[in-house]
C-alpha cells in the first residue's frame, strides 16, 4: 500500500480525511497525490475582476488550486513531518470521478481515501454525492472517513459480506494489507437476507480463513430492511474502529443502505468504511 491517492476541495472535512490518512499510514512508505478537480462553475464573477487579458480562466483555477495544495503540504510537513511520506499535488480540470479514474490508472494508485460530510443533530451523513459515486464508479478500493472522526489505533475491525460470491485474493488484497499493518485480527459479519442464504458462506469460510488466520466469524439472517441495523448494532456492541465491504452493482451495498437514496444517506455510523471493489 504505498501508492494513496487523497481528494481534496479544501473543505474541513477532506483535510481531516488528510490528516487521518497521514496517521493512519505513519508507519509505511508512501506516495500521496493530493487531487483537486476543479470545474468551471468554480469560477465566480468577481475573480474574474483579476485576470489579465492575457491569462486564461483556465490557468488562473489550476494556478490557484495548485497553490491551495502545495500550502496544505506546506501545513502537513510542518505538523506531521514523516521521511516516509511524500507528497505530488495534482489539479484537474474535469469530471471528478473520470479525473479520479485517470489518476488512478496512471499511477497506479492503491487505495483513495476521502472525506465524507457532517450534519448537525445526532446523526453523521455518511456520504455525500461525490463519494457515492466514486465508491460504486472507482477502480481500486475506498477509506471513506467521516467528518471530524480521528484517528485511533485500529483494533477491532469487521468485514460484514452476503457471500454472494467467492472472493479472490486480489480483491481482499488491501484488506490484508491493513490488518497486517496495524497487526489486528478481523471479525467476519457473514449475513444472509431472503437472496443469499448463509449456509452458501461455507466456500468463503475456508477461503478467508486460509487467508486470515485468527478470523472470527459470526453468520446472521437479516432481512435486507434491517441489514443496517444489524451492521450498525455489531458495530457499536463490538467496538469495530473500521467496517469494510465488498461493492458491486445491486450488492450488500445498496442492500445495507436501501432506505435512502444513495445521495442521501443519513445514518449514525461514524467510522471508516473501507469498500472493496468486486473484480469485473
Amino acid at each position: 500500500m504505498k501508492k494513496i491517492l487523497l481528494p481534496t476541495d479544501f473543505s474541513k472535512n477532506s483535510i481531516n480525511a488528510i490528516c487521518y490518512a497521514l496517521e493512519f499510514l505513519r508507519n509505511q512508505e508512501c506516495q500521496f497525490y493530493i487531487l483537486n478537480v476543479q470545474k468551471a462553475s468554480s469560477f465566480i464573477s468577481d475573480d474574474m475582476v483579476t485576470v489579465g487579458a492575457s491569462t486564461t480562466i483556465y490557468k488562473t483555477l489550476i494556478e490557484a488550486a495548485k497553490k491551495s495544495i502545495l500550502n496544505i503540504i506546506e501545513t502537513i510537513n510542518e505538523e506531521f513531518y514523516n521521511k516516509k511520506h511524500h507528497f505530488m499535488p495534482i489539479v484537474d480540470y474535469d469530471n471528478f470521478i473520470d479525473s479520479i479514474n485517470q489518476v488512478c490508472e496512471k499511477e497506479q494508485i492503491d487505495l483513495t481515501i476521502m472525506g465524507t460530510k457532517g450534519a448537525s443533530g445526532l446523526q453523521k451523513v455518511l456520504f455525500g454525492s461525490n463519494t457515492v459515486r466514486v465508491i460504486q464508479r472507482s477502480n481500486v478500493p475506498v477509506l471513506t472517513i467521516p467528518d471530524g472522526c480521528k484517528f485511533e489505533k485500529i483494533k477491532n475491525l469487521a468485514f460484514a459480506t452476503t457471500n454472494s460470491k467467492k472472493f479472490n485474493q486480489n480483491e481482499i488484497e488491501i484488506l490484508s494489507k491493513i490488518l497486517a499493518l496495524n497487526k489486528t485480527s478481523v471479525q467476519i459479519l457473514h449475513l444472509a437476507d431472503q437472496n443469499h442464504l448463509v449456509y452458501d458462506a461455507h466456500d468463503n469460510v475456508d477461503f478467508l480463513n486460509t487467508n486470515f488466520k485468527s478470523a472470527k466469524h459470526e453468520f446472521i439472517d437479516a432481512p435486507s430492511d434491517y441489514m443496517y441495523d444489524v451492521v450498525y448494532n455489531y458495530i457499536e456492541n463490538n467496538n469495530i474502529n473500521i467496517l469494510a465491504i465488498m461493492n458491486k452493482k445491486h450488492s450488500f451495498l445498496e442492500r445495507l443502505f436501501k432506505t435512502q437514496t444513495v445521495e442521501r444517506f443519513a445514518y449514525k455510523i461514524d467510522i471508516p468504511l473501507l469498500v472493496m471493489q468486486i473484480s469485473k
